[in-house]
């Protein structure tokens, strides 16, 4: 597929480019006190606040990896976006309110004023180093899908598409983050929405109907109902839908930082339906491309090329040889859109964490606020430069990949156990929650590398779904926590 882009194509990529670092400019007269930087002055309306948590919900591996599971086996991440209403739900119903009276811009000061520090400290410190990983797994995802069209070096194209991300973010803020957002929110939807079409026409088409083809192999099943965790079932899924997305609303500032820039507390249970609404939807339309590829792509369709090994693959490659010029770009555009709106958010959030958890909490409390946006455009700057470099690194050991998502399934195991102990006012000692933490590390290492031991150690393998391990981690922490709270309540 290398080299398939018209000049056209390379055109509309290039113009999306200098619209981006505009809008950076643009908004950089806003950003210039360290709360229009973090929350653009709570200033956002809601609709646009939703857009902004609906794009950090959705990243070019939504739009490369969701049709790819639908075409390799079902629809059932799915599940995953249907367990979202009555998260949203509780959500705004008892968490958003108290944020919004604390006035919090940092959702980690929470922890600190429900359990002490060290919930502070360890959830802080998880959240910007998953963040890094995660800057780092998006830019090399994008950057390997337009080294598909494009013969261009590797390297280059990370650090091109890292630096426009770098320069919006810095210069304008939660402002350009937001505004940008809901830019690329638009140029995506409209991209799937389109490629949704094109394949509709193709696969209903007089006289073969090749849509049956993915009938026919039960593409459209959302997974088997059978008790079991060690598989990809129906149960799994809701477990694993219900913890993370309720770790996205309440634990994680990528979102609530989002949610926290409107002005009001009504503004903000509104974005997260809007968020919410959209995202459903948009989960289907990817789902069903995938399965619209399979039928596609089945015999008596278009012929796959014999280098698609896998079904991450298909779609580029539908985009590559199906699409026709200009609107080529376009696509891709909207693959890079999802891509860098996932990490504007992860610089902006990084920033904000940064400066409140740790250099103004520890080290200068009352930071100027010159010295503030100094700071948060410095760090931005940083968190994204060191993104690039383990983008880049990732070249060399894709297999690095796979470990980073295991460590920063350990880092952040333990956190929303750590807010849902907060939320319901778990009483507890320094050490017993310190204790709690290193239980929930625990399992979820052993749940992470605990599998296909040798014989003699079978009785030690972990045969959970490797998707669990969020969960798992939780469930350890919350009863081990209990446990302490109860004893706590006893001995008072």
């Amino acid at each position: 597929m290398n080299g398939t882009l018209h000049t056209v194509d390379i055109a509309v990529l290039g113009g999306y480019a200098v619209v981006l670092i505009f809008m950076g400019i643009t908004y950089y007269r806003k950003s210039k006190t360290s709360t229009q930087f973090m929350v653009a002055d709570r200033t956002i309306p809601a609709w646009a606040a939703g857009l902004a948590v609906m794009s950090a919900y959705t990243s070019s591996i939504s739009y490369i990896a969701t049709p790819g599971k639908a075409f390799d086996d079902n629809w059932h991440p799915m599940i995953f976006a249907l367990c979202i209403p009555p998260i949203a739900f509780a959500v705004n119903k008892f968490v958003i309110p108290y944020y919004r009276k604390m006035k919090m811009i940092s959702v980690y000061q929470f922890l600190e004023e429900r359990l002490g520090a060290y919930g502070r400290i360890y959830a802080a410190f998880s959240f910007v180093l998953y963040m890094i990983g995660r800057v780092a797994v998006i830019l090399y995802l994008a950057s390997l899908l337009l080294y598909s069209f494009v013969p261009w070096n590797m390297t280059f194209i990370i650090v091109l598409i890292g630096i426009i991300t770098i320069v919006y973010t810095m210069l304008g803020g939660m402002e350009a983050v937001i505004w940008t957002d809901v830019m690329q929110s638009a140029i995506m939807i409209i991209g799937i929405l389109f490629c949704a079409g094109s394949l509709t026409y193709a696969v209903f088409a007089r006289p073969d109907y090749l849509i049956q083809e993915a009938f026919d192999a039960h593409k459209f099943n959302l997974g088997s109902l059978d008790l079991s965790l060690t598989s990809r079932t129906v149960w799994v899924m809701i477990i694993y839908g219900l913890t993370e997305n309720l770790r996205n609303l309440i634990a994680d500032q990528n979102y609530v930082q989002k949610y926290a820039s409107v002005g009001t507390e009504a503004e903000a249970k509104r974005s997260v339906w809007i968020a919410m609404l959209i995202y459903i939807p948009l989960t289907a339309v990817f789902l069903y491309i995938g399965t619209a590829l399979y039928a596609y792509y089945s015999p008596g369709g278009a012929e796959l090329g014999a280098e698609i090994t896998k079904g991450d693959q298909v779609f580029p490659y539908y985009i590559a040889t199906q699409l026709p010029i200009g609107l080529k770009g376009l696509i891709i555009a909207a693959i890079l859109a999802a891509a860098m709106s996932t990490v504007d958010s992860a610089l902006n959030c990084s920033a904000t964490v940064l400066l409140l958890d740790f250099y103004q909490r520890y080290f200068n409390p009352r930071v100027s606020e010159k010295t503030s946006v100094v700071i948060l455009r410095g760090t931005s700057l940083l968190w994204g430069v060191l993104g690039i470099l383990f983008a880049v690194l990732m070249i060399r050991a894709k297999s690095a990949l796979d470990v980073w998502w295991q460590i920063s399934g350990i880092f952040g195991g333990g956190i929303l156990g750590l807010f849902l102990l907060a939320l319901f006012r778990a009483r507890l000692q320094v050490w017993q929650g310190l204790f709690s933490v290193a239980l929930s590390i625990g399992l979820i290492t052993w749940g992470t590398f605990a599998r296909n031991l040798p014989e003699s150690m079978s009785w030690l393998e972990c045969t959970i779904d490797p998707i669990l391990m969020g969960a798992l981690g939780t469930a350890g922490l919350l009863l081990t926590a209990t446990v302490f709270h109860l004893i706590n309540r006893v001995n008072t």
